[in-house]
């Protein structure tokens, strides 16, 4: 029975960071604009720091490739679009309408102050982010086979697992 490599930022807590701009479309009623687009910082340098990290992998994996730096491109490439989809782009989009959808409708339907909509808007936005986290995966893997993937892979290899 082999073991496989720990990967720090699938498998451990550093993975949360990918979620940050979820958290920050989620507490936009609430806080300061650039308290929002800081999450998207931290949320962009997981997925930088990810696509490195598969790179150096590739790089050690293929020391002896011919096709190395073609390789290690390619870990990179795929790792950051497929992390910039799935972890940032999609996601942030999602929470930000549910969360603008959900406050206007609640200033439409009930009479509650607007603190209280926005904190219910906030607490609607953070249930939401564990809902959306595997659609939004399987979608970005089935886009990403259903074309960039298909450039670089050799027939019959199976996608990256993600």
């Amino acid at each position: 029975m082999g073991t496989e490599e720990l990967d720090r930022y699938r498998d451990t807590w550093v993975r949360y960071l990918g979620y940050a701009n979820e958290v920050g479309e989620s507490f936009r009623p609430l806080v300061p604009l650039p308290v929002v687009w800081a999450s998207y910082g931290v949320a962009t340098a997981y997925v930088t720091a990810d696509a490195i990290d598969k790179g150096q992998k590739a790089a050690t994996a293929h020391a002896q490739d011919p096709a190395r730096a073609t390789r290690v491109g390619v870990a990179v490439v795929d790792t950051f679009v497929w992390q910039s989809l799935a972890s940032v782009a999609i996601p942030g989009f999602t929470i930000n309408r549910l969360c603008a959808a959900s406050l206007a409708l609640l200033g439409a339907v009930t009479r509650w102050p607007l603190p209280l909509r926005r904190w219910a808007t906030t607490a609607l936005g953070l249930a939401a982010i564990p809902l959306i986290i595997t659609p939004i995966d399987r979608s970005v893997d089935f886009l990403m086979d259903s074309s960039l993937r298909k450039l670089y892979r050799a027939p019959g290899e199976p996608p990256a697992p993600h």
